[in-house]
């Protein structure tokens, strides 16, 4: 990535946190918010991870996204496109001048230090890449960056190419080891399979 810009110095509220819902959930069956990990809703543990980080915390789905009971304010992105990028312009317009770190409805394992490392991060744009690989759906992006994220969103381009054609930080395997195994921090729950390793996951702590 290319070097990092300097975050705007009038950027100093908290970060919000805010939980990705938007997507179809096709190979989980749908309703992949709902699906039950560990005893609750699948949608509560990245939630739960904002809150122990200590941030504000949203969730965004489109109209049709079924939710279940949640205690946070819920955001509607538009119906389409179905684009990562729709629910991350919907939050930060929702921030209202703060950074966001945003987490995927469908990673539950996300450590909460890390959520609070990214919040606090200097840099506008914060990427965990473990293995080379970045997790755009795990990051902080801060308010400066919505007017590019808005016309890449116009051009629906691919989320990766937005994110390496910003610049910014990445975090790479050895900062990510202070968090814990990078295969468990980024379990992505696309299917019956990665609930079951979630499961697995979760019983061992």
């Amino acid at each position: 990535m290319a070097a990092p810009r300097e975050r705007d110095s009038t950027s100093t509220r908290p970060a919000l946190g805010a939980v990705l819902a938007g997507g179809a959930g096709r190979r989980l069956g749908g309703a992949k918010a709902t699906a039950e990990l560990g005893g609750r809703p699948l949608i509560r543990h990245p939630l739960a991870a904002l809150r122990a980080a200590g941030l504000e915390s949203i969730v965004v789905a489109k109209p049709d996204t079924e939710l279940p009971a949640l205690d946070c304010e819920v955001v509607l992105e538009p119906e389409s496109p179905r684009h990562p990028l729709c629910g991350i312009v919907a939050a930060l317009r929702r921030a209202d001048g703060r950074a966001l770190v945003v987490v995927a409805c469908d990673m539950p394992l996300a450590a909460p230090a890390l959520l609070a490392e990214l919040a606090a991060a200097a840099e506008p744009l914060v990427v965990p890449a473990p293995g080379g690989r970045t997790q755009p759906l795990q990051a902080r992006f801060g308010a400066e960056l919505l007017p590019a994220l808005e016309e890449a969103l116009a051009r629906e381009e691919p989320l990766r190419r937005t994110v390496e054609s910003l610049g910014g930080r990445e975090l790479g395997d050895a900062e990510l080891a202070r968090f814990g195994d990078p295969d468990r921090l980024f379990l992505n729950v696309n299917d019956e399979g990665d609930l079951r390793r979630a499961e697995r996951a979760l019983a061992v702590g």
